[in-house]
């Protein structure tokens, strides 16, 4: 079984920062792409963030020069630094992660976390 635990959620001012972590159990051989998606009620969810295994990333227009996500490989561990934030950015934020299993699974699939509110206050 994988699971994915995020934390880091919560309510913040205008302006204010929080930091999202996300850590991956379980079993685990290896770790492709982990990022960080969010979603209002009634729309889809939408990537704000992701990287590689080798720590290439790529962002939302939208977050570019106030997010910044990275990733400890030894501890299965994806971070978001949320800096500058603004109302629009109010949404739960669910982490994900392209994991293989173990080596008889040939292929990553997709793992989901249950989500952490962030609610940002003008």
């Amino acid at each position: 079984q994988v699971q994915l635990v995020e934390s880091g959620g919560g309510l913040v001012q205008a302006g204010g920062s929080l930091r999202l972590s996300c850590a991956a159990s379980g079993s685990i051989f290896s770790i492709n792409t982990m990022g960080w998606y969010r979603q209002v009620p009634g729309k889809q969810r939408d990537l704000v963030a992701a990287i590689t295994y080798g720590g290439i990333t790529n962002y939302a227009d939208s977050v570019k020069g106030r997010f910044t996500i990275s990733r400890d490989n030894a501890k299965n561990t994806v971070y978001l630094q949320m800096n500058s934030l603004k109302p629009e950015d109010t949404a739960v934020y669910y982490c994900n992660a392209e994991i293989r299993p173990s080596y008889v699974t040939k292929v990553h699939r997709d793992y989901w976390g249950q989500g952490t509110q962030v609610t940002v206050s003008s």
